[in-house]
């Protein structure tokens, strides 16, 4: 069931979304839901059915080296980023 909802944004920062939504071919309420679902999956368990569909599509197409250490990777990415 969807409900209505109302934000209040920064005029530049929707137009700006507005774009972007345009060129991944979303809505922005779809955007917005997808970025809700994103921040609170430990919050929630999404059943395979709540996923939208595109990304029902891409799950699992990635294969990765079985002893590969995300932790790490993702900790050296953001110690280059911000030099520490």
């Amino acid at each position: 069931m969807n409900t209505k909802l109302t934000l209040t944004i920064e005029k530049e920062v929707i137009k700006i979304a507005k774009e972007y939504a345009k060129e991944k071919g979303l809505s922005l309420s779809e955007m917005v839901e997808n970025y809700f679902k994103f921040v609170t999956v430990k919050r929630i368990k999404l059943k395979e059915k709540e996923l939208s569909p595109k990304v029902r599509k891409l799950r699992g197409i990635i294969k990765s080296e079985n002893d590969l250490d995300y932790k790490k990777i993702l900790t050296e990415e953001l110690s280059k980023k911000y030099g520490v």
